[in-house]
């Protein structure tokens, strides 16, 4: 039998428990050069990263860091498992200025790691293109190389990797987006010149169209993997 003063002493545990859990993920809005992005600053940061989802990028951020677009989206829908390994993160908006995004961030703790999927690793490359300066680059289902299934790709951004971070791609072997296409990856890391490696995943579940969020393409199933691999390149 439990004491009445050990009941007391359980519920403040668990009452303190509950108060350093809601203040070390505190969403909230911040403005970056006219955007309105998402942030989640853990009470002890270690590192910081940018999260660039994909599709058109459009996250539609609310007042106090709510977003209401792109939630299956797999860098939205696992931006928590990121402040979770101690990260400061900022999930950016499509019109977001990457420069003044990577600025931000590094004044909160470097290094900054970049972490676009999908057409969010064009919108990286684009802000590598126009001077953003991250310290590392995730390129998670990319648009990587003409052999990738686009015109547009990040080699053609960039025309010369001489700008490319320290860069790691994450692939899944059965990717079928006509976009991202396994066979885009190896030329890529070729043209990289040794600023990029590769790591490939397999498994987890398809479903739906094979571009979207539910396929290989988005890493259904394979989360932890990803974020995993992701939150630990720097």
């Amino acid at each position: 039998m439990i004491r009445p003063a050990n009941w007391i002493r359980i519920w403040l545990a668990v009452a303190m428990s509950a108060v350093a859990a809601g203040a070390a993920f505190a969403d909230e809005t911040v403005t970056i050069g006219g955007s309105r992005v998402a942030l989640i600053r853990p009470a002890s940061v270690r590192a910081s990263v940018i999260l660039l989802p994909g599709g058109d990028g459009a996250i539609h951020v609310g007042e106090r860091g709510d977003i209401h677009g792109l939630l299956g989206n797999q860098l939205v829908r696992t931006r928590n498992a990121y402040a979770a390994r101690g990260l400061a993160v900022m999930v950016a908006d499509t019109s977001t200025d990457l420069k003044a995004a990577v600025d931000y961030m590094a004044t909160i703790k470097r290094p900054v790691t970049v972490i676009g999927t999908s057409r969010g690793t064009l919108r990286a490359a684009e802000g590598i293109a126009r001077g953003a300066r991250p310290d590392a680059l995730v390129l998670t289902s990319g648009f990587l190389s003409p052999e990738s299934g686009s015109s547009s790709n990040v080699m053609s951004i960039l025309g010369s990797p001489s700008a490319l971070p320290r860069t790691l791609v994450i692939h899944h072997t059965s990717d079928a987006c006509k976009f991202t296409l396994p066979a885009g990856v190896d030329p890529f890391i070729r043209w990289s010149g040794g600023r990029a490696r590769a790591k490939w995943l397999s498994g987890g579940a398809e479903e739906g169209n094979p571009c979207q969020a539910r396929g290989h393409h988005g890493f259904n199933g394979l989360d932890g993997q990803v974020v995993g691999l992701a939150a630990g390149f720097r």
